[in-house]
């Protein structure tokens, strides 16, 4: 067998020598400087992942064995034959004698016991005994990996798990919440941590790399991570309930990986021609109306949000009349208990389902990747997915002219922002609505207040008053009215502080008719799948994010409250963001802190604007950390769904 991992030895040192990288075995002392070493602590004998072992302590014995661990030393030479017993010892009666390793940022390097690990990695073995001391590096909080090896030590004395590794900040506190709900949810007492791993994680690990996820570009930890966002904390994780839908997940990733986001910010082609080789399966036939569901997580009596998706549905029942069946679905819970709806409605036999919230993305696209067969639409925006189409508007820009409005009107130049959530649109929205205050009042400030609720009315209220307390006489506050609401706490308004009274000037209109209109009438010409779906699995999923020059988002204001001289400078403006000459996130823009984050000339694409994490200089107000909202809060936890940037 000497002879074997000889081989393998020459093939690996051959293949990183010729790509100009080092044929040998990484070395503790070649990694690490100890001056960088704030302290030595000793963790025992546990066992380790042999993956996780990847060098040697010193340059002399690491030039004994390639890259890969295995030996370099001539098959006839005393090392060889030292190895071969060893070899011999395990297949006979196993190896029982723990190494002594060094663990630096979670991976091992062997002190004593080389030859076993060579032996354990030709054979194939997952684990061993290992007498470890782990090099405590000294805190960097600009080093992203520091960052997160600190995060990893305290996940580790928590749980006594070093199988799990991320790339990413703040997903070791995620998966420990995770953890704690798993074993509160299943009341677990004994060894609670090593059922989580057994339980769940490793046979999802060997599920994903028999599926080739091993070969993507993203840790097995972060793969399992977003897995369990997706499909929720069940008690144990099979090769017969779970293949499946692993599998469509992998897919998934595959597409989000390998690609920058396919996003669709040009008006939707309504094509009149009928392409019969590019129906989509399963559709449509001439007979046949298709049965279209519209899934509100409120209702239109008590959200603008689900009204204005409400009007959109009675819209194209209007167009298509006996083409189409639509049915509304409200009340619908923003968890994961909406995945049973979406589940049940594809038994149901609908063609198309739209999810009209954000907070359905997670439920929405678990059961997308289970029913391929049913056209699942999600309004969001975030980045692309293969099962899930997203669309959603380009709200900033509207919001740019509301604050122009805004700046115009203020007579003490203090304007009052409600915020609701911390999540892109958001942030971009209030972001553009600043820069149009600024645009036309340099001098006047906006204070902005987080109510961490969607569409509430009467925190709206409250947060309005708090506003006033504040000295605002301008504010924005919800963006849609309820039908036959008149309390007029949407949009911009003026306050009087003296009586209350208040005066209306505008608002974001949002026209999703016009949007769904476009999509069914695609579909059922047959042209949708050619012209917007991925039709082979190579080419990118696509998302809509659309803006003014498609009608999907626009303004309407008060003739009686706004002058001509305003009026015509607001449709300069919206006439300029429609013919694409202006641009409002156009630099230089600064932050609150004054930094540069928009040089001068520069603007920002799609993945720039739904990344936004800062705010604009002109805004009173800090910026909520998602990650502090309250577990429940769909936002904060299915904020970052197998997102890439």
């Amino acid at each position: 067998m000497y002879d074997q991992a000889y081989k393998k030895a020459k093939a690996n040192w051959n293949s990183r020598v010729n790509q100009g990288e080092a044929g040998t075995l990484l070395s503790l002392d070649g990694v690490v400087h100890r001056e960088s070493i704030l302290t030595e602590v000793s963790i025992g004998t546990i066992d380790i992942p042999i993956d996780k072992i990847v060098g040697t302590y010193s340059h002399s014995r690491a030039i004994s064995f390639s890259n890969n661990f295995m030996p370099l030393m001539k098959p006839n030479s005393e090392f060889g034959a030292k190895w071969s017993s060893l070899y011999t010892s395990h297949i006979t009666e196993g190896l029982r004698e723990p190494i002594k390793v060094y663990e630096y940022l979670n991976y091992f390097y062997v002190v004593e016991g080389n030859k076993r690990v060579s032996v354990l990695k030709f054979v194939g073995a997952t684990s061993y005994q290992a007498q470890v001391t782990r090099l405590v590096p000294k805190q960097d909080e600009h080093d992203k990996i520091n960052m997160i090896y600190y995060e990893f030590i305290y996940f580790y004395r928590e749980t006594k798990i070093n199988t799990i590794w991320f790339n990413e900040i703040g997903k070791f506190p995620m998966l420990l919440n995770l953890i704690n709900q798993y074993i509160d949810k299943y009341q677990y007492n004994e060894d609670q941590y090593k059922l989580f791993i057994a339980n769940l994680y490793r046979p999802f690990r060997q599920i994903y790399k028999a599926q080739g996820g091993d070969r993507l570009n993203i840790t097995t930890g972060e793969a399992f991570l977003d897995y369990i966002k997706i499909n929720g904390l069940n008690e144990e994780i099979t090769e017969a309930e779970d293949e499946k839908s692993i599998k469509a997940f992998i897919e998934e990733l595959k597409s989000i990986n390998k690609q920058q986001p396919n996003v669709e910010t040009k008006p939707i082609i309504a094509s009149k021609k009928k392409n019969i080789l590019s129906t989509m399966s399963g559709l449509m036939s001439s007979k046949k109306p298709l049965k279209i569901a519209f899934v509100y997580a409120k209702t239109p009596d008590t959200s603008g949000w689900a009204y204005s998706h409400e009007l959109g549905r009675l819209h194209i029942n209007n167009i298509f009349k006996n083409q189409i069946e639509t049915f509304k679905i409200e009340n619908v819970p923003e968890n994961h208990n909406a995945s049973k709806i979406f589940r049940q409605l594809a038994n149901e036999n609908f063609d198309i389902v739209f999810t009209t919230s954000p907070t359905f993305v997670t439920p929405a696209l678990k059961i997308a990747m289970e029913y391929p067969d049913v056209k699942f639409f999600n309004c969001a925006t975030t980045y692309s997915y293969k099962s899930l189409t997203l669309y959603f508007g380009r709200i900033h820009e509207p919001k740019y002219i509301l604050g122009m409005i805004a700046g115009v009107m203020t007579k003490n130049n203090i304007i009052g922002y409600v915020a609701p959530y911390p999540i892109s649109e958001v942030i971009s929205s209030l972001n553009a609505f600043t820069l149009g205050v600024k645009s036309v009042n340099p001098t006047a400030i906006v204070k902005t207040l987080w109510t961490h609720r969607w569409d509430h009315t009467e925190q709206s209220k409250d947060i309005d008053s708090k506003l006033i307390q504040l000295g605002v006489d301008i504010i924005s506050n919800e963006d849609l009215p309820i039908a036959g609401d008149m309390s007029k706490y949407y949009g911009i308004y003026s306050v009087d502080p003296i009586t209350n009274e208040k005066k209306h000037y505008a608002m974001t209109v949002w026209n999703w008719g016009l949007f769904y209109e476009k999509v069914i009438k695609n579909i059922l010409n047959g042209t949708w799948k050619s012209l917007y779906e991925n039709v082979s699995s190579d080419e990118k999923p696509r998302n809509f994010w659309l803006g003014m020059d498609t009608g999907i988002v626009d303004i309407f204001y008060s003739n009686r409250n706004i002058n001509p001289q305003l009026k015509n400078l607001i449709n300069c403006v919206k006439n300029g963001i429609i013919s694409k000459e202006f641009d409002i996130f156009r630099g230089p823009i600064y932050n609150q802190e004054g930094q540069l984050k928009i040089n001068i000339g520069e603007t920002c694409d799609y993945d720039k604007i739904i990344n936004m994490d800062w705010l604009v200089q002109g805004i009173e107000g800090t910026l909520p950390d998602a990650s502090t909202l309250a577990p429940n809060d769909p936002f904060s936890y299915m904020l970052n769904i197998i997102k890439r940037g």
